[in-house]
């Protein structure tokens, strides 16, 4: 459990952050965030559609406005033309665009309304005088309308009052240009789908309203408890990482489910606006605004990552398809969710503390974490402190390169003379050890917290790219929506394969998730006999140490999953798994289990085999982990429906074994000639630029090794602490 000190001080430091909010944004900050008073109380905010022209916001107001019983109020026709006394089209034509923008700003500064739904004109977001104050009125919902389907209306309706229109500028080119004014200006986003009708539309406004209204359905849980008596939301879990009675965080209500149209939708958009509109509905704007979202989403997936499409989709062979998630600046899956996990930590921290994010890493995941909070900016930086665990003989040369590399300012990385299970199983035991949260809180006013996949934002952004894959498919016209497909995915902490498996919640048409274990395969002796049994079992080396791991953290939220979220049922199975390193699920759950995923595992010949032939083939270059997916991939799978394989690393961070799976002789004992042979072989296109400047700039850093001791890594806690932050006293 959490102690009162820490309690009180997270306490203390959320009120601060409300205290600041509103001083910030005053009291529309947390009408527009959390609308539970905007259905309850119509008659004191205004409910303000936004859109461009064509996107029906005058029909759906009417709409809206009959169904809440609220007055309409149209600002073209009940504002601009009684103001003026003519026509909006004869203004426009009278006094230009530019004139006519500004004189549209004035009349609507001088509007005055409570407890209406006000329709925008498409040319309102224009003018940010105008804008502030509606927004102080009441909460600003923007009808993300298909471009297709407003070229249609606008071509039906012939309008002749469109600012810019005069100036020979094609309708699309005006639309694409107001796209930023209105994603300025929103407060909730209602993403209309594909050929949505004006009906549809007004439906989801009041969907979105009522996702507000019901805060129940924002809220998070143990996954060891039924439910929760103090409420827990996004900004909550992110922080704290780890629940205090040990579980695994999820939402109560579990993901939304979008419709087919708004996925055929989202398939059109770049990777980063898919990010943002499926993140948006993940993630409540109380806790990060939708405007602040997509500037954290555009930052996390802007230069930072080398391919343009962030997780590209290339066709292998057959039905096969590789989901290439290994271009970011640390060449591995953990990329795409750790350079956002940062900027939602330090959106969301408390003002009054310090936080240390302990991290235990099996190769991929240190180097993530310290290069994606290295790019935060230095005021967040100054309160957050990372320290990465990792085995000193449990991964690769480059990958301990990568992470010995970072030793400076409040970041850095620690050998561990063991295996990452004790890393990660010590980390979850500072957790729950109140005496040194306590001290930590008390004498330097720090918490800890995790940036491992136990914690939700670590989790969640991973969604995403499940989600985009399938998108891709129907994009190059590979399936029709609605066509199934299989994933496959190299599995050892089952953060991963839990992600799709919520991808498939949200609505994409996963049928199965293929789990693929090298020869440390617990996961798929646990799901082939529904046993977890950890009694006699060792944990190997492999030329896949990203996935050697034998006490799977996200098998928790997985059991919760398809236990219907049965809290004490997962509390009795782990807490059996800590006693008797060992719990069985029962016929009618194992069943269930069978039902959402396959699995089988590959040995160490096979992987490079599959490395091999692979290359013979294609011309392609698989890193070991995908080799293991390929392998089990190509046992189990039957072939009726396209299959997507993650790749979670680039072929150079294991660049040995896949130099002995190609057969080459004599390989160099230097990483970065290692990489050079490798792209020899597979040409540059294939080479991962950041790693190679990584090894290049890499010196050969001395790092510090510690014994397998809790007390000992207990110790290089308080050191650290002691280092990066000076004492509350």
């Amino acid at each position: 459990m959490i102690p009162a000190t820490v309690s009180q001080l997270l306490a203390k430091a959320r009120k601060l952050r409300t205290h600041l909010l509103f001083a910030q944004f005053g009291s529309s900050y947390f009408t527009t965030a959390r609308l539970s008073n905007q259905i309850s109380k119509p008659h004191e905010k205004n409910i303000l559609l936004m859109g461009p022209p064509g996107a029906g916001k005058t029909c759906v107001g009417r709409i809206v406005g009959q169904k809440l019983g609220m007055p309409v109020i149209d600002i073209d026709d009940d504002v601009l033309e009684r103001t003026w006394g003519i026509s909006v089209a004869d203004k426009l034509s009278e006094i230009g665009g530019d004139g006519f923008i500004e004189e549209e700003g004035k009349a609507v500064c001088n509007f005055s309304a409570t407890g209406s739904v006000v329709s925008l004109t498409g040319s309102n977001p224009l003018h940010p005088d105008a804008m502030q104050h509606l927004k102080r009125t009441g909460v600003v919902l923007y009808l993300d309308v298909d471009t297709e389907d407003i070229m249609q209306r606008l071509s039906r309706m012939k309008v002749n009052r469109i600012v810019g229109q005069d100036a020979g500028v094609s309708m699309r080119e005006i639309l694409q240009y107001r796209k930023q004014f209105y994603e300025k200006w929103l407060d909730a986003r209602v993403l209309c789908g594909t050929g949505d009708s004006v009906e549809d539309v007004a439906d989801k406004v009041l969907r979105t309203l009522g996702r507000y209204e019901d805060s129940e359905s924002e809220m998070f849980i143990s996954t060891r408890s039924q439910k929760s008596n103090d409420p827990k939301f996004f900004s909550d879990v992110v922080i704290e990482g780890l629940a205090p009675d040990g579980g695994l965080y999820v939402p109560k209500k579990g993901f939304p489910k979008l419709e087919p149209s708004e996925w055929l939708r989202i398939s059109s958009m770049p990777y980063a606006m898919r990010a943002v509109a499926i993140l948006e509905n993940c993630i409540h704007p109380m806790d990060v605004s939708p405007v602040e979202l997509s500037t954290m989403v555009h930052h996390a997936y802007g230069q930072n990552f080398a391919n343009k499409s962030a997780a590209p989709l290339k066709h292998l062979s057959d039905n096969q398809y590789i989901l290439e998630l290994f271009h970011g600046p640390t060449a591995s899956f953990k990329d795409l969710a750790l350079q956002l996990m940062p900027q939602l930590f330090a959106h969301c921290l408390p003002q009054m503390c310090n936080y240390l994010i302990l991290v235990a890493t099996s190769g991929d995941t240190g180097s993530a974490v310290l290069n994606g909070f290295r790019n935060l900016k230095d005021s967040d930086r100054e309160r957050i402190g990372v320290l990465v665990f990792f085995p000193e003989k449990g991964v690769s040369e480059i990958q301990k390169l990568q992470m010995t590399g970072f030793q400076e300012g409040n970041a850095k990385s620690i050998s561990v003379l063991s295996d990452f299970d004790f890393c990660q199983r010590s980390i979850k035991r500072m957790f729950g050890d109140s005496s040194l949260i306590g001290h930590l809180a008390v004498e330097y006013g720090t918490v800890l917290s995790t940036a491992n996949s136990i914690n939700w934002a670590r989790l969640l952004p991973q969604v995403v790219y499940h989600c985009s894959a399938y998108l891709d498919l129907h994009r190059n016209r590979t399936l029709t929506f609605g066509d199934p497909i299989d994933v496959c995915i190299p599995t050892g902490n089952f953060g991963n394969a839990m992600s799709a498996l919520y991808a498939k919640q949200m609505g994409i048409p996963i049928r199965k998730v293929i789990c693929a274990s090298n020869h440390n395969c617990i996961i798929s002796d646990f799901i082939a006999s529904g046993e977890y049994d950890l009694r006699n079992r060792k944990l190997l080396v492999s030329n896949s140490p990203a996935i050697d791991i034998l006490k799977s953290s996200n098998l928790e939220r997985f059991i919760h999953h398809v236990s219907d979220g049965d809290g004490n049922l997962v509390k009795d199975l782990f807490l059996n798994l800590e006693r008797e390193r060992f719990f069985k699920v029962s016929e009618t759950l194992q069943q269930k289990i069978n039902l959402e995923v396959q699995a089988g595992w590959c040995s160490e010949d096979d992987c490079l085999r599959a490395i091999r032939e692979v290359h013979t083939t294609t011309g392609y270059i698989m890193d070991t982990h995908t080799a293991v997916g390929k392998v089990v991939a190509d046992r189990i799978h039957d072939k009726t429906c396209p299959l997507v394989i993650c790749s979670t690393a680039h072929h150079g961070k294991f660049a040995p074994a896949v130099l002995k799976a190609l057969q080459c002789q004599n390989i160099p004992q230097d990483p970065v000639e290692q990489l050079d042979e490798l792209c020899t072989i597979g040409g540059r296109e294939q080479m991962h630029e950041a790693l190679v400047k990584c090894m290049r700039d890499s010196g050969n850093y001395p790092h510090k090794i510690c014994h397998a001791d809790f007390n000992k890594l207990a110790d290089e806690v308080e050191t650290m602490v002691q280092d990066s932050f000076l004492r509350v006293h």
